[in-house]
């Protein structure tokens, strides 16, 4: 017999009791309130604080501001978020692949179950009731593709953050929290980065694995978004991330836009178009400047263009932020410089491409930190001893750091910063602390309530045109939406050509769709009627039949990874011929 329970809600100084029966005190002076519904843990009513719409009212692009943060290192191991990890593996942990392979011949450890105890251990309820009492409204979650599935030979752990994932976002719900979503490393490595899951060369939609990777991600991302979209999560989750930080340069306009354009069509034929069905699609720019990306796929259903801006990685500049410029200002020439940098561009790809946000900044103008560029490639910067000292910044240094954050979010308007949280190395010490949205809170870097950052390009002197806040209906779901003819004529799936393949598209390694569909389980919850859990079944569209992508039967395939073939095909593989 179901007995109901009316909702536990709590504003600041209540008590908040976890699952494993600890408490704590929630501490939030901007109006927000935590909401916990056992008979129905769906419920939408939460409020993180007093200028953010709750989760069961519409959410204004060009009226509510994004203040994010990125939940880096939970899910996708990044040396120099979780570098205690990589240090223990020396040196032959250098990205998650080789965390993985070392992790997993380490049984005296617990093999790959660290990680597991990472996932349980490094992000807590605490951690996002703090977020939510800091001010902040939304989270970037970046999540791997073996959240889903690994293929042999991959070595990273399989379906495991799965659970650890679908806890936060009950967490984020009771809180009132938005999520963004992010694919944040997908088959063959989009950029070749560590943060990809491996270094490699990029074979994603580049070289003779691109068409293959390409495809495996599709179904991924129609997974995750048979998943995200059912009515239960739709207005938890309104933004997916389909793949981060895709690399250009190497993969080539046309063919990255080709792919974005079969994305955005699979996606909605899954979700239905216009606001409510289904969430924005978040494209990275691909380290391109915005104004590249005007008029981009016009009359397209709700895409956002999400920008990553840094100055850590452009180059040794030693400007002194612990100082202040001609009129004062602490930061010396940074603060203006985030905002003569981010804020003239952002505003104008508002209205030149739709809504645009910044996914990723940090409080750090340099590529100080430990493991910043990765195992065995730390920064030359001379400054980094200054930086990286955080417990004995003086006051000069915390108002410096401070305003330049201020710069950085007043330019990027709607912002995510990388990352929350960076835990200890070894030694017990946080070693990229311009990274930590946490420390620098806690330490006075980082403002207690982000709307003090409101105008404070403008206080520097900045002169910038300001966006409206007005959109084209279809950008925002508001009016029916139709990509323009040329878009979809130009770039075609698959495109005709990929870079830096030795052969015709024709004769790419494929894959095929006959396989059984992978459906990412709900979570489970024993207190509500199964009327409220039982509609939730991870998959919206039952129109959606397509096999899951696997291998063809009787065709070899390159290294995902590197993508070079054996004998060079000369004509595309069928398979084994069947009787």
């Amino acid at each position: 017999m179901f007995i109901h329970r009316l909702p536990q809600i709590g504003g600041d100084g209540s008590t908040v009791t976890t699952e494993n029966g600890t408490t704590f005190t929630y501490k939030n002076s901007f109006g927000g309130f935590w909401v916990n519904d056992p008979a129905d843990p769906f419920n939408n009513n939460a409020q993180p604080n007093s200028w953010t719409p709750p989760l069961n009212k519409t959410w204004t692009w060009g009226v509510d501001r994004v203040y994010g943060v990125n939940l880096g290192g939970l899910f996708v191991m990044e040396p120099f978020i979780t570098p205690s990890f990589y240090e223990k593996y020396s040196p032959a942990a250098i990205d998650e692949w080789t965390l993985s392979v070392a992790m997993a011949n380490d049984t005296s450890s617990g093999g790959l179950g660290q990680l597991e105890t990472h996932y349980d251990t490094f992000i807590t309820e605490e951690d996002i009731a703090e977020i939510a009492g800091a001010g902040l409204n939304w989270l970037r979650i970046p999540i791997p593709f073996w959240a889903i599935e690994t293929w042999p030979g991959e070595p990273f752990l399989a379906k495991t953050s799965w659970k650890y994932f679908l806890r936060v976002l009950g967490w984020a719900r009771k809180y009132g929290l938005r999520v963004y979503l992010d694919l944040h490393t997908v088959p063959g490595s989009q950029n070749g980065l560590n943060h990809s899951g491996r270094l490699s060369p990029v074979n994603f939609m580049n070289g003779n694995m691109g068409l293959a990777n390409a495809e495996r991600t599709l179904y991924y991302i129609r997974v995750l978004t048979e998943f995200i979209s059912q009515p239960a999560y739709r207005d938890l989750i309104p933004i997916f991330g389909i793949v981060n930080e895709p690399l250009l340069g190497i993969i080539g306009r046309d063919q990255l836009t080709s792919f974005y354009l079969e994305a955005h069509n699979m996606i909605r034929d899954i979700t239905g178009f216009g606001e409510g069905n289904g969430p924005y699609i978040a494209i990275h720019d691909g380290f391109q400047a915005l104004d590249s990306w005007a008029d981009f796929l016009q009359g397209s259903d709700r895409i956002i263009l999400d920008t990553h801006p840094y100055f850590s990685f452009g180059g040794i500049d030693t400007a002194p932020i612990a100082v202040t410029d001609d009129k004062g200002n602490p930061g010396g020439k940074w603060p203006t410089q985030a905002c003569n940098a981010w804020g003239p561009s952002t505003n104008a790809s508002q209205t030149a491409f739709g809504v645009t946000i910044s996914g990723e900044w940090a409080a750090s103008p340099n590529d100080c930190g430990q493991f910043l560029r990765g195992v065995g490639a730390e920064s030359t910067n001379p400054q980094c001893p200054e930086y990286d000292d955080y417990p004995n910044y003086n006051d000069t240094m915390k108002a410096g750091i401070l305003n330049y954050v201020l710069g950085s979010m007043d330019a990027t308007g709607d912002w995510f910063f990388w990352t929350w949280k960076i835990a200890p190395n070894q030694a017990g010490v946080i070693g990229a602390p311009s990274w930590s949205y946490q420390l620098g809170l806690r330490q006075g870097w980082i403002p207690a309530d982000p709307r003090t950052a409101v105008g404070k390009c403008q206080a520097l002197g900045v002169a910038a045109t300001p966006f409206d806040g007005t959109y084209s209906a279809w950008a925002t779901g508001g009016a029916t939406s139709t990509i323009v003819a040329s878009s979809t004529t130009s770039f075609p799936w698959p495109p005709t050509t990929l870079s830096n393949a030795v052969v015709p598209i024709s004769l790419l390694p494929t894959y095929t769709s006959t396989g059984p569909i992978i459906t990412m389980p709900p979570a489970t919850f024993t207190a509500a009627p199964s009327s409220v859990t039982a509609p939730v079944n991870g998959w919206l569209d039952p129109q959606d039949t397509a096999g899951g992508v696997v291998t063809v039967a009787g065709c070899t395939y390159p290294d995902e990874y590197n993508g070079i073939f054996t004998v060079t095909p000369t004509s595309p593989c069928a398979g084994l011929a069947t009787a």
